[in-house]
């Protein structure tokens, strides 16, 4: 039992060093797009996205630019990653049983039900604008993470991981979302062999195909097939991630999902997600006033991720913990609890993403982009002030108790 204990510790402290070090990533990446998008390589930053790319294999052929094919092909796989995270959580993790899921879920509900609602208080009555609800409704857990890295061990470790459990809570309403909202005229035919795809997946799980090869081949099918249905192509990687192997063991005695977690993650972490953030981040500031950040679009978007995020993910925490049917992470205080629910308003890569699928027109990039920047800057200054000043105010030894 007790090396099970260290070495789900260990598998912990690896993700969070992971995640940390990629938020950093995430940073200089954002960091390069600004500085391009407002420079003389803005055209040829421009005239990279536009590239057009096409594959073909008979009459079946996918053409679209770079751009497309990094939002719906590159973050296929990290929402493969996705949903391999949040299989594991769920069957043996920090969201298996009653008493570990019900804070960071209620939590994560409130912090996008909030969000949504101040979006829509905001943009009611300006038509078009209303299908950009669910934007702040993400968090960028590795931008989070990253910000977290800066402070050390004045946050402690629970509270580190409450975090990454609200998040990944945050990544599975978002798969919700996406399935259900943001999905253009289906194709039957496509769609029934995206289902056959499917059902090969199921048969390779219940056969006991330990082998990863076989999902990943299916699982690229499978993708060309959603890309084409109207569905939402990152969602095939939530399906491969399903179907993929927990409780069986391969012949060196490892769980197929977690060596494909294990190989995946420095990928998406120090590629995939960069790459993203460079190809959606960059907005230029040429001709923009300080008036166009008030507009409703970028306003509520920033509002719903610098406020809605707070009073939600902290709204729903005190309720359950005043009925007394949770308490706060071991070693955390309110204080640390909010700076902590002010990092989740960090929604930058999630949030360009929905925003990417909820505007098509190039007329919504900069307010999509001017929106997600800010609030995503705003709740990050916030959440690393706030806990920074509560190490050095509140006297506390408990940010530097460790398990």
């Amino acid at each position: 039992m007790d090396n099970a204990i260290r070495k789900a510790a260990d598998g912990i402290s690896d993700f969070l060093r992971l995640e940390s070090a990629g938020g950093l990533l995430l940073m200089a990446a954002a960091v390069l797009a600004l500085l391009c998008s407002n420079s003389p390589l803005r055209h040829a930053y421009d005239d990279l996205l536009k590239i057009p790319v096409e594959v073909r294999f008979g009459s079946f052929a996918i053409a679209k630019p770079l751009l497309l094919w990094i939002n719906d092909g590159l973050m296929a796989v990290f929402f493969l990653l996705v949903g391999l995270e949040v299989k594991r959580e769920v069957i043996e993790g920090e969201l298996s049983t009653p008493a570990q899921v019900v804070l960071p879920v209620v939590a994560g509900v409130g912090g996008m039900v909030a969000p949504a609602l101040i979006y829509f208080l905001i943009n009611r009555g300006h038509g078009a604008a209303l299908n950009g609800w669910a934007i702040p409704t993400a968090t960028d857990i590795a931008f989070a993470l990253g910000i977290l890295s800066l402070l050390g061990n004045r946050v402690p470790v629970s509270l580190k991981i409450f975090l990454t459990a609200v998040a990944i809570a945050d990544d599975l309403g978002a798969i919700v979302i996406i399935a259900l909202f943001y999905t253009a005229d289906l194709s039957i035919a496509m769609l029934f062999g995206a289902a056959v795809a499917v059902a090969v997946l199921s048969a390779l799980n219940w056969q006991k195909i330990t082998r990863i090869a076989p999902y990943v081949m299916v699982g690229v099918i499978l993708w060309a097939f959603v890309l084409k249905s109207g569905v939402h192509a990152t969602l095939a990687g939530v399906a491969v991630a399903f179907a993929v192997p927990l409780k069986m063991k391969d012949a060196q005695g490892h769980a197929p999902l977690h060596q494909l977690e294990h190989s995946l993650h420095p990928w998406v972490a120090f590629a995939v997600l960069p790459i993203f953030d460079f190809a959606n981040a960059g907005v230029s500031f040429a001709g923009v006033t300080l008036t166009a950040l008030v507009e409703p679009l970028p306003l509520g978007i920033a509002a719903g991720l610098f406020i809605g995020k707070l009073v939600g993910i902290c709204g729903a925490s005190a309720v359950l913990v005043g009925l007394g049917l949770a308490r706060l992470p071991e070693g955390a205080n309110w204080p640390q609890s909010i700076g902590v629910a002010a990092l989740c308003g960090v929604g930058f890569t999630m949030s360009l993403f929905i925003g990417s699928l909820a505007f098509e027109g190039p007329e919504y990039f900069t307010p999509v982009r001017l929106g997600v920047i800010t609030g995503s800057t705003l709740s990050g200054v916030t959440g690393y002030l706030l806990l920074g000043f509560v190490r050095g105010h509140s006297g506390t030894t408990s940010s530097n108790r460790t398990n």
